[in-house]
């Protein structure tokens, strides 16, 4: 029995490594799309106008009521009846990930350059800096310890989320497991590979997140 389960894991890693690296190319991708859009979105946030805020809040607001799945739904399934817009499903993941993500990760930078002694920001135009050189050289930096755990713990929710890929055709590792399944009838060896796949991406993640807030905390 082992050596069957053995050979049939030997026979489908091919194609299991595929399947993970569409899972890591979605996730990768989104994560730095979503970090990126993060940092915008916080920085615009904490500028604090009101031209800026209501549509930001509005983008925040909808992204947290509306599951992701929905959103993959909508843009796979709405776009094309609706505007006459067919995306590919893996753009359309990255994309809706990516969007997800960017509302997370805002929101931490958000909370964190808020959380600054506002005698910083003062200091820094003070001297004659630039609004960019402001948020580049001076807030950001110091604003660094305070987003980067929960900002990780961002990314293995993207990481894991990514999953649901699988529901919009993206052939992830998901999907690939499902195929193996149907055609051996082997789910409890595949379904732990699968676990054993997202655990050793997802848990190193975590305990650096922990490593790390502890380590700043008594800094």
């Amino acid at each position: 029995m082992a050596s069957s389960g053995l050979e049939l894991l030997l026979v489908s890693l091919p194609q299991l490594a595929r399947g993970a690296a569409q899972t890591l190319s979605i996730s990768l991708l989104s994560i730095a799309f979503s970090t990126l859009g993060g940092v915008l979105y916080g920085v615009l946030r904490s500028l604090q106008r009101k031209v800026l805020d209501v549509p930001l809040r509005i983008y925040l607001e909808l992204f947290r009521a509306i599951p992701v799945l929905v959103w993959l739904y909508l843009l796979f399934f709405g776009f094309p009846i609706f505007f006459g817009i067919s995306i590919p499903s893996f753009t359309c993941a990255v994309l809706v990930l990516s969007l997800w993500g960017a509302s997370e990760v805002g929101e931490v930078v958000r909370g964190a350059l808020q959380s600054l002694p506002r005698g910083q920001r003062e200091a820094g135009l003070s001297i004659g800096l630039s609004g960019a050189q402001l948020y580049g050289y001076v807030l950001l930096p110091q604003a660094l310890k305070r987003m980067t755990p929960p900002t990780i713990n961002v990314y293995t929710r993207i990481i894991k989320t990514s999953s649901l890929a699988v529901l919009i055709g993206v052939v992830d590792v998901i999907k690939v497991g499902q195929q193996i399944i149907e055609r051996t009838y082997e789910s409890v060896l595949i379904y732990g590979v699968l676990f054993l796949f997202f655990f050793f991406i997802c848990y190193p993640l975590s305990a650096a997140s922990r490593v790390l807030e502890r380590r700043w905390t008594q800094a």
